[in-house]
């Protein structure tokens, strides 16, 4: 068995000149610094574009990138931005802050300057983007536009005949509104085509790309409103009851995501083909996918269209094996990490045994006092090999963090399942990750801020709260040498350095031998 290692980190947290990480130069030596540091996985958060408040979980598609990926220096070296333009632009002052206003305010002007320069009509590659994506593209875009046309009103707010894709509207919209529909499909070609030299770039150094999937679509999405018959919707396509989580430990009152349920007997129906095309697109994009809330195909949480908190949902029963077998029939088998985490249930331990895909493991879970299911289920000695290790996740708080809001109860448990009751607190977090690390599972996956130290003040997100999240961003100089030596010193030391470095290091000691050979026989040859 291979055993491998990763770092999560979202691409807006990567360093970067202009507000947001992206797929700058940044991010190739960000993999440079993962190959180095002995990794195989680089995790990402979901790429689709976001929608109101920031997260990448409610987005207006799933399949679209997000255009605040896009190199801004990318387009200038094409000539289609000036540096002057970019460096005089607003992102924010602040290094370590993505400042999501600023760059929807500021952001979107560049890249229509570039869309407008590019003269992107003439271009064959764009052309040959258009003709393999036009099955999601064209909804897209043009709901795109419409957004905009609408100043940002939900498309359920639209006037009754483009809301319900009347064949006239969708003409009439597609005439008036045809630059700004161009504009929206030029932001997806230069992003996929940015994010697949990455995605080759990174795969060259050895390092997979683990995406992540949420299981829900927004309802604000072009999803929603160019496939209605795929969700719980009235004949006026509106929401009969939307998604979330009762309440428990984390929150009192549950979490109303609000996002539109499948209708899953008509899924079944057509063999899961919405599915099988979405999972078969993620596959083209990722390594491996991480699929969101995995546990809703097992059974999932109905909450009233209209109430203000979860705690009046129910549970019904999702599509099972019945997805997967679908799924695995039509596209083989792939690399896919189930997110089963949560209040666990027999039948949806059953359901990811069934499926044979590596489940989550989350350490903060295996000392917390509160509802989190089995807590012994999170020990690392219970770890089984099919399974992905991690201290926390992006929805977790920091290890420090985490260390310093806990009971001290809660700490001496830390301490008693360490055998360590000598390290200042303060530390705590080296020995959580070597825990992790030296466990049976066959894949860990740490968030560089568990590796940097960092506190609560760089948790990525805090559920079911708004205003604060996904803002956090490393700064430049975080990611050090000794840091990087630290994590390529654990993972040797517990068996999981990647094997593409192992070997390089393995070629280059054979060449030194043989150097210092060449040397030595060339300073004993006798002489003439």
């Amino acid at each position: 068995m291979q055993r491998s290692a990763g770092i999560l980190l979202p691409i807006t947290s990567l360093p970067s000149k202009y507000g947001v990480g992206c797929f700058s130069q940044s991010a190739y030596d960000f993999v440079d610094w993962l190959h180095d540091a002995g990794q195989t996985y680089w995790q990402i958060l979901p790429i689709c574009p976001t929608s109101y408040g920031d997260s990448p979980y409610q987005s207006f598609s799933t399949f679209a990138g997000n255009p605040y990926f896009i190199s801004l220096e990318a387009l200038i070296e094409e000539g289609v931005l000036s540096q002057e333009e970019c460096d005089a632009a607003d992102f924010g002052s602040d290094a370590a802050d993505v400042d999501y206003a600023k760059l929807y305010e500021n952001r979107y002007p560049l890249l229509r300057k570039a869309y407008e320069r590019s003269d992107i009509s003439k271009n064959a590659d764009y052309q040959q983007f258009l003709s393999e994506n036009h099955w999601w593209l064209e909804d897209y875009a043009l709901f795109m536009a419409l957004k905009n046309f609408f100043c940002g009103q939900c498309w359920n707010d639209w006037p009754q005949d483009i809301r319900l894709r009347w064949d006239f509207a969708l003409d009439h919209y597609r005439r008036v509104l045809y630059f700004d529909i161009e504009f929206q499909m030029y932001l997806q070609f230069k992003f996929f085509q940015q994010y697949r030299k990455l995605k080759s770039y990174a795969n060259s150094r050895g390092i997979k790309i683990v995406g992540d999937i949420p299981i829900y679509v927004a309802m604000d999405s072009a999803d929603t409103w160019a496939n209605p018959q795929l969700f719980q919707l009235d004949e006026s396509n509106t929401p009969i009851a939307v998604a979330g989580c009762p309440p428990d430990g984390f929150a009192a009152t549950g979490q109303l995501w609000g996002n539109p349920l499948y209708r899953w007997e008509y899924h079944k129906e057509t063999g899961f083909q919405w599915w099988v095309t979405r999972l078969w697109y993620c596959y083209q994009l990722y390594d491996v996918t991480r699929i969101d809330h995995f546990r809703g195909f097992d059974e999932y949480y109905a909450i009233p269209y209209g109430e203000e908190t979860a705690v009046n949902g129910w549970w019904e029963k999702g599509p099972g094996m019945d997805l997967f077998n679908a799924l695995e029939q039509s596209l083989g088998r792939h690399e896919v990490i189930a997110e089963d985490l949560g209040y666990m249930t027999d039948t949806v331990r059953q359901l990811v045994k069934d499926s044979g895909f590596p489940n989550m493991k989350v350490l903060e879970f295996a000392f917390d006092a509160r509802d989190t299911g089995s807590a012994s289920d999170y020990l690392t000695h219970n770890y089984p090999e099919n399974c992905v290790a991690y201290t926390g996740t992006h929805d977790n708080e920091t290890l420090v963090g985490w260390i310093d809001v806990i009971t001290k109860a809660e700490v001496q448990m830390v301490r008693d399942y360490l055998c360590d009751y000598h390290t200042p607190k303060k530390y705590l977090y080296k020995s959580l990750i070597a825990l992790v690390l030296r466990s049976a599972a066959k894949d860990c996956i740490i968030p560089i801020q568990d590796y940097l130290g960092l506190d609560n003040s760089c948790r990525m997100n805090k559920p079911s709260t708004i205003g604060t999240n996904w803002r956090w961003r490393l700064t430049p100089g975080q990611l050090t040498d000794e840091v990087q030596h630290c994590i390529y010193t654990l993972c040797q030391r517990y068996g999981r350095l990647n094997p593409i470095l192992y070997w390089e290091e393995q070629q280059a000691k054979l060449a030194e031998k043989a150097e210092k050979e060449e040397t030595c026989d060339t300073d004993s040859a006798p002489s003439h």
